[in-house]
């Protein structure tokens, strides 16, 4: 009889309930025998949005949720929300197991990529996010980055209204001006990344999502 390794575990922490479903397939189609585990708070982005930015009862519960996925055993935790990206750097302090953001692999690609960025959000909670935290992974490799930021808040009303093509849509067209004037694209929100492709070949410029760049840097800590 062989003893067998125990499979590693993942718990993931969401703002947004459709990512639960769109990361768990990633990665278990990615990283076979992998378990993982989701929490789902779609409170978190409401109450952040409402206050128009993090405080510290948002920072608060993201670390419980931290504290909690490694108390239930998990060998990493991962937040795919890019608005309360600020919240993990005060959990990583209570949580002693890896605490991942969803696009510190994206940020990392898009500094050693380009130095011209153009930065599309759909959430105003994730401009001040997005860009710091392409900032500092610039600054951990000693790159100068410039980053023109286009917000496109009514591409996020119509997500949440159930309308798909009008999002789709003018994501697209900020994209496309975007591309005029940068090197590369950067989507901040996975809600975004299904584009990604199609924006890519229409614009002939890089453009990065998060959801996959995420899967794929998980190889380094399992």
């Amino acid at each position: 009889m062989t003893d067998r390794k125990p499979a590693k575990r993942i718990g993931m922490i969401h703002t947004v309930l459709g990512l639960a479903g769109l990361m768990d397939g990633l990665t278990k189609q990615r990283h076979p025998g992998v378990e993982v585990f989701h929490f789902v708070d779609e409170k978190l982005l409401a109450d952040l949005l409402a206050n128009g930015g993090l405080d510290a009862s948002i920072t608060q519960r993201m670390t419980r949720y931290g504290e909690m996925a490694e108390q239930a055993g998990a060998d990493l935790v991962l937040s795919t929300c890019s608005s309360t990206s600020p919240a993990v750097d005060a959990a990583r302090k209570s949580v002693t197991v890896p605490f991942l953001k969803i696009d510190d692999a994206m940020a990392e690609r898009a500094v050693s990529e380009g130095t011209r960025i153009g930065l599309l959000c759909t959430a105003s909670s994730t401009v001040s996010a997005s860009s710091g935290l392409l900032e500092s992974h610039a600054a951990a490799k000693g790159r100068s980055v410039k980053i023109t930021t286009v917000l496109e808040e009514e591409a996020y009303r119509a997500k949440f209204a159930g309308d798909q093509e009008r999002h789709d849509a003018i994501v697209s067209e900020a994209a496309a001006k975007l591309a005029q004037d940068n090197e590369l694209i950067v989507l901040a929100q996975a809600s975004m990344a299904h584009l990604a492709d199609d924006i890519g070949r229409k614009t002939g410029k890089l453009v990065l999502a998060s959801p996959r760049l995420c899967v794929e840097s998980l190889a380094a800590w399992l």
